[in-house]
């Protein structure tokens, strides 16, 4: 019988109370803090790791798993190019030339970089370009635009693109820059508008020619691999002394940091509203105490342990806390499926890489955020139940 009071006292003190019925009221309140704050760090957590892997992904692609450069200057020559797909014939590997340029329609212009690549090879390392250009052939000086740069000067196929290049010729007595139209054969969509905007594809020979570049020397070689992070390291150690290869991460370094860092700062501060739901804890059994001074008394004085009391009040606490984080969990994911199931909000995609909410809560977020629920709704019904265990019971059994 003794085994069976603490679950007995638990219930009891569990039940609405006519007379103290502000105490029911902010257990309740408690119940439902935890509730809502578990929902909206599950739900933010998974827009946070949703935006970031989109990110990654748009940008692995634009930014190529890795790409082989000049350490200093000069270039990359075909020797290279093929010696690498000899080492590596599970990689795929795309030579290209790049000059920055402007871009200019009408009185517009806009900054960027053109690449001049072999079509047949670059569709193999950028899946962007293979979508764009599904039944299109790109001929000679003619160029494939982003979709930004499209809408900005409102390009069609077929239309010409003027470029300015940066390097110059000489004219007379004064130098002036290079300056060519382009056919504008296609157009990608990455869903980065900076991307769109700033880049343009054209052939391998155009761009050689308009650089007086011989046909089998390039800037750099882009390379498409499935674990790049590993593979950079192989490649590396092929590589000769006057070149080097560098992953996509290496350029976007700050960004993901602070990504992650604004990750951490929402998680802390998405907390607090488990936090503030813990006080609503701690006032309702502190209440209870309160109220119930003589029961417990009686009870140690009846041969209860103070174990048996401060387990009592640990378990109230524990009872409204993982019922509440149960219920968050519960709306948590519910929200998060109807999120990404339904179409309810729509992202403007000059803005974000996506126009739909993406949602992945990790398996790693979400132990955070139980265990650390949970171990706030410990910390937060200890008090109470120590305090109940040291009732004095003579004091208060003679003035009751």
């Amino acid at each position: 019988m003794k085994n069976d009071i603490v679950p007995y006292l638990v219930k009891r003190f569990l039940r609405f109370d006519k007379d103290q019925p502000f105490i029911f009221l902010s257990a309740l309140l408690a119940f439902l803090g935890i509730s809502l704050g578990v929902t909206v760090l599950l739900v933010a957590m998974a827009l946070m790791n949703g935006f970031d892997n989109e990110f990654r992904k748009k940008l692995t692609i634009m930014n190529y798993p890795l790409t082989v450069v000049p350490k200093f200057y000069g270039a990359v020559n075909e020797n290279l190019l093929i010696d690498l797909q000899i080492k590596f014939p599970q990689l795929s590997f795309s030579p290209y030339v790049q000059s920055s340029i402007m871009a200019r329609s009408g009185a517009k212009l806009e900054g960027g970089y053109i690449f001049g690549v072999n079509f047949e090879d670059e569709i193999k390392v950028n899946s962007v370009l293979k979508e764009a250009l599904i039944d299109t052939e790109v001929k000679k000086f003619s160029v494939v635009v982003g979709k930004s740069l499209k809408d900005d000067f409102n390009l069609y196929v077929g239309d010409k693109l003027m470029y300015i290049f940066t390097h110059v010729e000489p004219g007379g007595l004064s130098i002036t820059p290079k300056i060519k139209r382009f056919k504008v054969a296609g157009v990608f969509d990455s869903g980065l508008s900076a991307y769109d905007k700033a880049y343009s594809y054209t052939t391998l020979s155009s761009l050689q020619a308009m650089l007086h570049m011989p046909s089998n020397q390039y800037n750099g070689i882009h390379i498409f691999s499935s674990n790049p992070h590993a593979d950079i390291e192989k490649i590396k150690a092929e590589l000769p002394m006057s070149v080097t290869v560098k992953g996509w991460w290496q350029d976007n370094v700050n960004f993901f940091a602070a990504l992650e860092l604004e990750k951490a700062s929402l998680f802390i501060v998405l907390m607090l509203i488990i936090v503030i739901a813990a006080i609503n804890i701690i006032s309702s059994l502190l209440m209870t105490v309160m109220n119930r001074r003589g029961e417990i008394a009686l009870l140690l004085s009846l041969g209860a342990t103070t174990t048996e009391v401060k387990k009592v009040f640990l378990y109230l606490g524990v009872v409204i806390g993982v019922s509440g984080i149960f219920a968050g969990v519960v709306l948590g994911m519910s929200s998060i499926w109807v999120l990404g199931t339904f179409d309810i909000i729509s992202l403007p995609k000059d803005v974000y890489p996506t126009t739909t909410l993406p949602l992945d809560l990790s398996l790693k977020d979400f132990i955070m955020i139980v265990v650390g629920a949970f171990g706030i709704v410990i910390a937060s019904a200890y008090y109470p139940a120590k305090k109940a265990s040291e009732v004095d019971v003579l004091t208060v059994l003679r003035n009751e």
